[in-house]
């Protein structure tokens, strides 16, 4: 029978309950029927979902400010998304960890407790290639990592351990540290196996090399700030309107921030014979007139149209029109 009865279907139920054909005892057994839920006493629910979609918002925040660090410290494209943030025993955790590892236990001052940051090896490798002015490939053979590229990989955690108190601040004034690394999981019993921990699963991709990093949080190192990690809070501290002080101090830092400019007089292009051959007093003509402006870049966009000249016996040029919408050089 459907959740919605149609007329038709009332009429004919009313009329088999008073000819005696439905009886009334059987839709009092249905209601009354209790409805069992299975519960596992070896994996208690500590996390309740508005706790963990708060973990999902947090670290969706965390990812976008990891996205901006790695793509300008690695100079490279960088793609990383929050895949899923579930709660787990540690035990089942560990027991995913791969061989060798590379695992930042992070004090999460001021909370008691510690937490584990995975980095994939895949991931871990294209890092220290990238930091020393490689491409990014992997090793063609799986192998352990030297001193020398845990010491790089440390401090590249150090950096992304700062990004961290950003993304809390709304919950908590954090103050995580990075106190070791390891490459065995053995050696990172930060909790009983029985502990229910969160697991927050990240997603990463480093030119062609993809990965994962995941943060392993204890349920403890959480219990004290648990009534905060509330969706309905959250919203409510980012709804916060902002103050005179907070705006003057954007626009100063704006004021103060440094673009790169440059004016872009002409272009031409060359064989690569005449350009071998180009002797002093050669003429280059170039695709821009005496009469027409010339084009002013401000970091990758077109900003601007100026005339050239001098001013105190230096190249200067005059801002002559202003374009609303940029044209990305990049696009």
């Amino acid at each position: 029978m459907s959740d919605v009865l149609s007329q038709s279907e009332i009429d004919d139920l009313l009329q088999a309950l008073s000819t005696g054909e439905v009886d009334v005892k059987e839709f009092e057994d249905e209601t009354t029927e209790k409805k069992v839920k299975k519960y596992d006493f070896r994996r208690p629910d500590k996390f309740a979902k508005d706790q963990l979609r708060t973990l999902q918002i947090i670290h969706e925040n965390f990812s976008r400010l990891l996205n901006t660090f790695l793509s300008g410290y690695l100079r490279t494209l960088i793609q990383i998304e929050v895949l899923s943030v579930e709660q787990l025993t540690y035990h089942e955790f560990s027991n995913s960890i791969s061989d060798p590892a590379i695992l930042g236990i992070i004090d999460f001052e001021p909370l008691n407790g510690q937490v584990i940051m995975d980095v994939s090896t895949d991931i871990a490798f294209s890092i220290i290639e990238r930091v020393l002015g490689g491409n990014g490939k992997l090793p063609k053979q799986a192998r352990n990592f030297t001193e020398i590229e845990i010491t790089l990989l440390k401090r590249v955690l150090i950096k992304i351990n700062k990004l961290l108190i950003e993304c809390w601040e709304n919950i908590i004034e954090l103050n995580p540290s990075l106190e070791k690394i390891e490459t065995n999981s053995q050696f990172a019993q930060i909790v009983s196996p029985n502990e229910t921990i969160a697991l927050i699963t990240l997603s990463i991709k480093i030119g062609e090399v993809e990965g994962l990093i995941n943060i392993c949080i204890p349920h403890f190192v959480l219990e004290p700030i648990a009534p905060q990690l509330s969706t309905r809070l959250w919203f409510s501290s980012n709804n916060k309107e902002i103050t005179n002080e907070e705006k003057d101090a954007i626009k100063v830092g704006l004021e103060k921030t440094f673009v790169n400019i440059k004016a872009v007089v002409g272009s031409t292009s060359i064989s690569v014979g005449d350009f071998l051959n180009l002797q002093p007093g050669d003429v280059i003509p170039l695709d821009t007139k005496i009469h027409e402006d010339i084009r002013v870049i401000v970091g990758n966009q077109q900003k601007f149209l100026a005339k050239p000249g001098t001013k105190k016996k230096k190249v200067a040029i005059r801002i002559s029109d202003f374009i609303v919408e940029g044209d990305d050089l990049n696009g």
